[in-house]
């Protein structure tokens, strides 16, 4: 019997939304009476109210996906009412709005209009106004906004989820899971775009019927039933404030639903949770609120009553900050004896096992196979510890980074013959060598093939050979280029060092080359630090920006200068970035030229630059700005770059894009991963540098 029982309930909640509908849809056409009238208005408020109480304790917006559904729903329902009530206050209204039916009418209208009915209609009006250019047409906008950056965002946050996915953090699984959620938000705010439009109008058309309500009751009571006019307006005035109250507030509540959801964060944290917790962030705020209002009790001194409302509220904050400073010190006292207690127990334990040490990372790590440690070994010569020496008093000069010391260690789990270089514990490279042989390489000047176990230059990715030292004389008269394995092992860690020097960079390396500057040049140090106050990790920024882009900093004293001039504006690193490349723009033209300081560059063209601007985003909390290009347009601008560069690469020319300054980062940053070592230049750059370089333009891109 309860089996029975649950599958008729399990069908009745299965098709209880479509019976729904119909009746909503069935409204339009039927009349109904006063009390039905009642209580479907009581069920559209109440409906409204829920909603909104919904959204206020949902954490996510995307977690109501049903959220558009409700509210076209809503919209439609409440238009039905509209039609329903409009009917029975044309049909009714001439009994007088004593003898009137509608309780719920009635009700809203003596609640607005009391005994003044112009006063009524004013307050009316106004309410009216609130919903419309206010609530209504803010919440259109916001869900416009809001779907245009998800559709703009999920491609980036799709190529996020695969680099996860490719460097092993996520896995396959996971990053379905993730993949759906993005697609299910972009699916979401568009959604939110278009019901959005059905509120605002409902809401226009809540209006118009209201003034039909008013204006053919009248016609009606006076013409068909000989109502006094003077009767008849004040009748129907009322109710049509009742009226228009009624299929108002379910729409303002529907409204700010949607203000709230689309405006909401992606936190985990319903909205009271984060309001409590970013309205207790410090005491301090209350307690200053709190003395300005006492203050303010002062110029206020003629009325007695408003000066003791103004202390009041004012000690009221004042009490609550005090407070809320006494709990945060109480917890941060209690944090601190915790840590303390922590402390104790590992520093004092009996037991060694119960010693917890703490072992920093070094910055940068060789780790070698135990077959390649006589490469480090100083009775057999060492080589590979000079060359290591070498590498960094080179990319001193080269980039202008100081290299953190290599901390060159054996590791026993790699394999005998294997080296793995690490930055802060991070793997950026590893690669075999065969002790006792020559890599060799053909750079294009080979005469002679000769035989040996393939491979590949770790640092370049060339195909090589492995030669015996008996076959070495025989790779170098063949034309091949010979590398011993010390080489081969220096040679890839400047490489890595190069590629990953925006990663080495840190703010310990930042400080130590201001100070260096400051006993040269205090003055712009002064001026960028102490005037401008710059921070550090700003300052570290720009630097890696630039490293990431193989620009050398060793040109330290321009880089703030540059950073100086431009201190009054905000501190954006992006554009900071570009600025100080300008001011470089002869050192990084010059990178680039050949032996006659010819620049061969590509052009982007006038109309793919504006549609990069269009597609660009820039974060709100000022992060890495990018191109969100939807997958047509990104297949088709990673196709026309591809294919000028290939052209470009045939002719034997360095890829070299030339751009507008404004687009100059995103172009970078969305072929970065496509086509990484392509440099991005801007003309900015190229007009710094002047008549020191000759510009060749070798084509154009178009998209």
């Amino acid at each position: 019997m309860a089996n029975r029982f649950g599958n008729v309930l399990k069908n009745v909640q299965n098709h209880a939304v479509a019976v729904l509908a119909i009746a909503v849809v069935l409204m339009l056409l039927v009349p109904v009476s006063g009390k039905i009238l009642d209580v479907l208005m009581i069920c559209n408020v109440a409906f409204s109210l829920i909603v909104l109480l919904l959204v206020l304790y949902t954490p996510k917006a995307s977690d109501f996906s049903s959220f558009p559904r409700v509210i076209l729903f809503g919209t439609i329902f409440g238009l039905a009412l509209n039609v329903c009530s409009t009917r029975f206050i044309l049909g009714n209204g001439y009994v007088g709005f004593d003898s009137f039916s509608g309780d719920m009418i009635k009700s809203f209208a003596s609640i607005v209009a009391g005994s003044d009915t112009i006063i009524g209609m004013v307050i009316f009006v106004i309410l009216i106004i609130i919903q419309v250019i206010v609530i209504t047409k803010g919440a259109t906008r916001v869900s416009e906004v809001a779907a245009r950056f998800a559709l703009d965002s999920m491609n980036p946050k799709m190529f996020a989820v695969d680099a996860e996915v490719n460097s092993g953090a996520i896995t396959d699984e996971e990053a379905r899971e993730k993949k759906a959620a993005i697609q299910r938000e972009s699916d979401f705010y568009s959604a939110m775009d278009g019901s959005s439009k059905f509120v605002s109008g409902n809401v226009k058309a809540g209006i118009f019927i209201t003034i039909i309500n008013l204006v053919a009751g009248m016609i009606i009571a006076i013409l068909r039933h000989d109502m006094d006019p003077g009767a008849a307006f004040e009748t129907y005035t009322k109710l049509t404030i009742g009226d228009g109250l009624l299929s108002q507030l379910p729409s303002l509540l529907l409204s700010f639903a949607t203000g709230v959801l689309v405006t909401g964060s992606n936190s985990t944290e319903v909205l009271g949770e984060q309001i409590k917790k970013q309205f207790t962030i410090s005491g301090y705020v209350y307690m200053i609120a709190g003395g300005v209002l006492v203050l303010m009790s002062i110029l206020f001194h003629g009325s007695i009553g408003l000066v003791a409302l103004l202390i009041g509220i004012g000690a009221f904050s004042l009490y609550f900050g005090y407070k809320m400073l006494q709990k945060q010190e109480n917890s941060f006292k209690e944090k601190l004896a915790l840590e303390q207690a922590e402390k104790n127990k590992n520093q004092t334990g009996a037991n060694p096992d119960d010693v917890s040490p703490v072992v920093p990372l070094d910055a940068l790590s060789l780790e070698l196979g135990y077959a390649l440690i006589p490469l480090v070994d100083k009775e057999k010569g060492a080589e590979l510890l000079e060359r290591v020496s070498r590498i960094r008093r080179e990319e001193a000069l080269d980039l202008g980074l100081v290299v953190p010391k290599i901390r060159i260690i054996d590791n026993m789990t790699l394999d005998p013959n294997e080296y793995c270089f690490k930055i802060r514990g991070i793997e950026a490279g590893r690669s075999k060598i065969k002790p006792g042989y020559y890599m060799c390489m053909n750079t294009g000047s080979v005469t002679e093939e000769l035989n040996g176990e393939q491979t590949f230059d770790p640092a370049f990715g060339v195909p090589a050979i492995w030669v015996s030292e008996d076959h070495r004389g025989d790779a170098e008269r063949a034309g091949y280029a010979v590398v011993d394995p010390p080489t081969i092992i220096a040679t890839h860690l400047t490489e890595i060092i190069k590629s990953h020097a925006a990663e080495i960079l840190g703010r310990q390396e930042v400080s130590a080359i201001i100070n260096k500057i400051k006993e040269t040049n205090p003055v712009v140090v002064d001026e960028v630090l102490t005037t401008y106050k710059y921070t550090y990790g700003e300052i570290e920024k720009v630097l890696q920006g630039l490293l990431k882009e193989q620009v050398s900093i060793r040109n330290i004293v321009t880089i703030l200068e540059t950073l100086a001039n431009y201190g009054m504006y905000p501190h954006n690193p992006w554009v900071l970035i570009e600025k100080v490349r300008e001011a470089l723009g002869l050192q990084i033209c010059l990178q680039y030229v050949d032996a006659d300081k010819k620049l061969s560059v590509i052009q982007l063209s006038q109309s793919a630059s504006e549609k990069i601007l269009q597609h660009s985003v820039n974060p709100n909390d000022g992060g890495q700005p990018f191109v969100a290009f939807d997958p047509v347009d990104g297949r088709r601008w990673i196709d026309a770059v591809s294919s000028s560069i290939a052209a470009v690469r045939e002719r034997n020319y360095l890829p070299i894009i030339l751009c507008a300054s404004e687009v100059r980062y995103l172009v970078h940053s969305s072929i970065d991963r496509e086509m990484p070592g392509t440099a991005v230049i801007s003309i900015n750059e190229v007009m710094a540098a002047g008549h020191n370089i000759n510009l060749e333009i070798l084509g154009e891109i178009n998209v």
